[in-house]
């Protein structure tokens, strides 16, 4: 079924959303803007410990990024449930991604920046290339994927997207009045924060959220590469 929603954001695994662009997604709720969340791992390996199975783990993260979300406000949560450090640049993969976005038809696509050099996390990068080519041209083309045509997914052409991590920053969004709630969004995903580290790891994200906006006349920034997509 075809549903119309504005944004859609595109995380590799639960609680990148969060990291990545939950200020703005806030932000864009109370302007009533409708999200989508497509969380495309099960986060499986998201653990240092020896003794957490890796289906529960998934079962928690599943639960973690649904309560993150609904602080958030975010419309509907989709999990493509594919393996934890298991993403790759395949016709599938990209063709997951295709058919939610012919069937959401958002107006803006938020994902990981592929292009980050050196250390970045592989399905990161690959989430965010693939989500690039799905978008254009493969979501926009009719005679990309006919069977999709057959299902009543037609095509659909994204205006503009946001890359979050990048290095070639070009857009600061104010977050100032939302970073709390970020902040309670991220504390959601318990799995993912040492308890004893909490202190020391909220300072550290308060920093890098200043950090981006330095230079502006707002307190905390999510950093983006925005582009406009081609016709």
């Amino acid at each position: 079924m075809k549903e119309q929603f504005e944004v859609m954001v595109i995380a590799p695994h639960p609680d990148d959303a969060e990291y990545g662009v939950a200020g703005t997604v806030a932000k864009w709720v109370r302007a009533g803007r409708q999200v989508v969340y497509v969380v495309c791992t099960n986060g499986d390996k998201g653990t240092s410990d020896p003794n957490l199975d890796p289906a529960e783990l998934a079962g928690i993260r599943q639960r973690e990024q649904l309560d993150a979300a609904g602080l958030l406000g975010v419309s509907r949560v989709v999990f493509l449930g594919l393996p934890d450090q298991g993403l790759e640049d395949t016709p599938q993969f990209r063709k997951l991604l295709v058919r939610q976005i012919r069937t959401f038809r958002p107006a803006t696509v938020v994902t990981a920046d592929p292009y980050r050099r050196y250390i970045w996390h592989r399905d990161h990068r690959i989430t965010g290339q693939v989500v690039l080519d799905a978008v254009f041209p493969y979501a926009r083309d009719h005679l990309a994927y006919p069977d999709l045509l057959q299902e009543g997914l037609a095509p659909h052409k994204v205006q503009e997207m946001l890359f979050w991590a990048a290095e070639e920053i070009n857009l600061r969004q104010d977050v100032t009045e939302t970073f709390e709630l970020k902040l309670a969004a991220l504390r959601c995903h318990k799995s993912q924060i040492d308890p004893l580290d909490t202190p020391e790891w909220e300072a550290r994200l308060r920093q890098r959220y200043r950090d981006n906006a330095k230079g502006e006349r707002f307190e905390y920034a999510e950093a983006f590469h925005y582009l406009q997509t081609p016709s």
